[in-house]
C-alpha cells in the first residue's frame, strides 16, 4: 500500500542528456503511473552515476546516437526494466541487485532501448489507456458489484508485453549494442539465466497481480531458445572472454542499495501487515495469503471464497464514518446493520451489503488523521467468514516504537572471500531472505556447483 499518503517522489534524471526526452501527456501519465506502481523513484547518486555512463556509452554506439532517453531508478524489488516510445526506460533495483557486473545490466538497457529504436514500444500506448480504465475501476471500488467482487479479488495493472518475435529482435539488436559499446556481450545471457534462477526460487510464492511483483520475465519470457538465441548473437561480436564487464565498479555502486521491499512503505510478513511509517500493524488469518500492492492491501482465503481489502479513504471531517458507510460509494449496504463501534480504542463503525454472489462487511475506522477501510467479501456467511473478518478488525493496533525500529530494510552488503570460506558459510550470513544457500548462489550468478574463491567480491543480503 505504498504511496496512498504521499506523493511521489520526482524522479532524478538520471543524466543531464544534450537531447531530452519528450513528453507527451500521454507518456507523462503514464511515467505516473509507473511511478506510483512501484514504489516511487529510488534516489541513489552513485548507482545513477554509473546508469548514466553506461547508458551514454550504449547511445554513442546505436544505430541512432541522437536519440535520448532517461532512466527512472524504480524503488520496488521486483525484477523488472521497460521503456515507453518517447526513451523513457525503468529498471527496478531489484533487478539492478540481481545483476553481478555492469555488461550483465548494459544488457537490459540496450535491450529496451533497441524496442524504442525498433518502435515496439508505441505499440504499448494502447495498453496504457487500457491499464488507466482498470485503475479507475479499482480505485473507486466501482458501483458494479460484480466489479467490485473482481476488483476485490484482483487488482490488475501489467506492463503490456511484447510478442515473442519482438523479444528476439530486441535481444539480438541490444547484444549489438552492447558489444560496439566494448562491453561483454555475453552478459545478456548470463543474466537471462540468472532472471530465469531467480524466478525459479520466487515460484514457491503465490503470484501476485501487483505490478511491483511482476517480473522481466512475466513480460518477456527467457525461454532456452532465448538464452540460446542471445549466446549466438554473442558469438557474432567476440571471443567468450572479450570485452569488458566491469565488475569491481559495479558491486561498488551496488553496495548498500536495498533488497526487497521497502519496509517503509508498508510490508507484509507472513500473515501480518506493517507499515512503519504510518505506524500501524493488523495480523489477517492464517488461511488467507495477503499482498501489499500500490493502491491497497489484498488477502484471498486459500480457495478463494472469501477475500479482503484494506486501504485508506478520504472522509470530510463533518461526515460521521457510519454515515461514510452509507454515502453510497458501496450498493446495496444495510443501512439497518450500520453500527458505530471503538476498536482498540480507534473510533469505527461497520455495516453489511449483498450482491447476488458476494456477502460484504465492511468497517471504517479512524486512526490519526486517517480513516482506513476494511473490505471482507465471502460467498457464503459463516461463523468462520465473521470471525475471520472480526479476528483481523480487532487485530489493528499502533505499532510499538521498538517494532517501528526493527522494520528496517534489508540491504546488499559486498564482501571479499576470506581464506575458509564457503558458499554455504556466507549463504549462514545473510538475513531476512529464504533458502539463502540458492539465493546467495542466484545473487552472485553462480552455478549449482560453483565454488567461491579467495578474494572474490561477493554480494549478501544484511539487515
Amino acid at each position: 500500500m505504498g504511496k496512498l499518503q504521499t506523493a511521489s517522489p520526482a524522479p532524478s534524471p538520471v543524466k543531464p542528456a544534450v537531447h531530452t526526452v519528450t513528453q507527451s501527456p500521454a507518456a507523462e501519465r503514464e511515467h505516473e503511473r509507473i511511478l506510483s506502481s512501484y514504489g516511487g523513484a529510488y534516489d541513489d547518486p552513485k548507482l545513477e552515476a554509473l546508469i548514466g555512463k553506461t547508458v551514454d556509452r550504449l547511445v554513442a554506439a546505436s544505430d541512432r546516437p541522437d536519440q535520448a532517453y532517461k532512466v527512472t531508478i524504480l524503488n520496488s524489488g521486483a525484477v523488472n526494466a521497460f521503456a515507453l516510445p518517447t526513451g523513457q526506460l525503468y529498471v527496478t533495483r531489484g533487478l539492478i541487485a540481481l545483476a553481478c557486473d555492469t555488461s550483465e545490466l548494459s544488457s537490459v538497457l540496450s535491450h529496451e532501448m533497441a524496442h524504442v529504436l525498433a518502435k515496439h514500444a508505441a505499440i504499448r500506448e494502447d495498453q496504457a489507456r487500457q491499464a488507466a480504465v482498470v485503475t479507475r475501476v479499482v480505485t473507486d471500488m466501482g458501483n458494479d458489484p460484480d466489479m467490485t467482487a473482481l476488483a476485490l479479488a484482483k487488482t490488475k495493472l501489467t506492463m503490456a508485453s511484447f510478442s515473442r518475435q519482438q523479444e528476439f529482435e530486441a535481444d539480438s539488436i541490444g547484444v549489438g549494442i552492447s558489444a560496439r559499446a566494448h562491453f561483454d556481450p555475453y552478459g545478456a545471457s548470463r543474466f537471462l539465466t540468472s532472471m530465469e534462477r531467480n524466478a525459479e526460487l520466487k515460484a514457491g510464492k503465490p503470484s501476485s497481480d501487483d505490478p511491483r511483483a511482476q517480473d522481466f520475465l512475466s513480460s518477456h519470457p527467457a525461454t532456452p531458445e532465448r538464452v540460446q538465441s542471445a549466446q549466438a548473437s554473442a558469438r557474432q561480436y567476440s571471443s567468450p572472454d572479450g570485452g569488458e564487464r566491469d565488475r569491481e565498479d559495479y558491486l561498488a555502486a551496488i553496495d548498500n542499495i536495498v533488497y526487497g521491499e521497502d519496509p517503509s512503505e508498508g510490508f507484509v510478513r507472513g500473515h501480518r501487515f506493517l507499515h512503519p511509517k504510518l505506524g500501524f500493524t493488523f495480523t489477517a488469518p492464517d488461511t488467507f495469503t495477503l499482498d501489499n500492492t500500490a493502491q491497497a492491501v489484498i488477502g484471498v482465503r486459500d480457495g478463494g471464497s472469501q477475500a479482503m481489502r484494506f486501504d485508506v479513504v478520504r472522509v470530510p471531517a463533518e461526515q460521521s464514518l457510519g454515515d461514510y458507510l452509507n454515502s453510497g460509494w458501496m450498493e446495496n449496504v444495510d443501512k439497518s446493520s450500520t453500527e458505530d463501534l471503538t476498536i482498540n480504542g480507534f473510533p469505527a463503525a461497520s455495516a453489511t451489503a449483498h450482491t447476488d454472489q458476494w456477502q460484504f462487511k465492511v468497517y471504517a475506522l479512524h486512526f490519526g488523521t486517517d480513516v482506513y477501510r476494511f473490505i471482507f467479501a465471502t460467498r457464503q456467511k459463516t461463523t468462520e467468514s465473521d470471525r475471520n473478518a472480526r479476528e483481523t478488525v480487532n487485530s489493528f493496533r499502533r505499532l510499538t516504537l521498538d517494532e517501528i525500529q526493527a522494520a528496517r530494510p534489508l540491504r546488499i552488503k559486498v564482501i571479499t572471500v576470506q581464506p575458509g570460506d564457503t558458499v554455504e558459510s556466507l549463504s549462514h550470513r545473510m538475513a531476512g531472505v529464504d533458502r539463502p544457500v540458492d539465493r546467495f548462489r542466484v545473487l552472485n550468478g553462480l552455478d549449482a556447483h560453483a565454488q567461491v574463491k579467495v578474494r572474490d567480491r561477493v554480494k549478501i543480503v544484511v539487515d
